[in-house]
């Protein structure tokens, strides 16, 4: 047995059928009129003037800087990284304490 009863809630018209609705309701979808020709230009009108997005410059320079690091070359280290296990490894390894003092101090400030 088939249940023939519809559930579908009326708030979106088009999940139904539209031609059938709108000739019956007299160009109404579910009993909802469309706009009229003068209310269409005058919210044309009013989010031509009102609906501008505004990008802070912040954000474009963010955007640019993105997309420069993302079409850089991609650097190999692999040297640098074995030499530096190398001199870790054999007790070779001299920490510069003046260049990681700068360093700690440009990132925290």
């Amino acid at each position: 047995m088939s249940n023939s009863i519809d559930t579908r809630s009326n708030f979106f018209p088009r999940g139904r059928n539209i031609e059938t609705n709108s000739t019956q309701n007299g160009g109404a979808v579910d009993g909802v009129k469309r706009n009229t020709t003068e209310r269409a230009s005058e919210l044309q009108d009013k989010t031509a003037t009102d609906a501008k997005v505004t990008i802070p410059e912040g954000v474009k320079d963010f955007s640019r800087i993105k997309k420069a690091a993302m079409t850089a070359p991609e650097q190999d280290n692999s040297e640098k990284i074995a030499r530096l296990k190398a001199q870790i490894q054999a007790g070779t390894y001299e920490v510069d304490y003046d260049g990681l003092a700068d360093k700690i101090l440009t990132s925290e400030f």
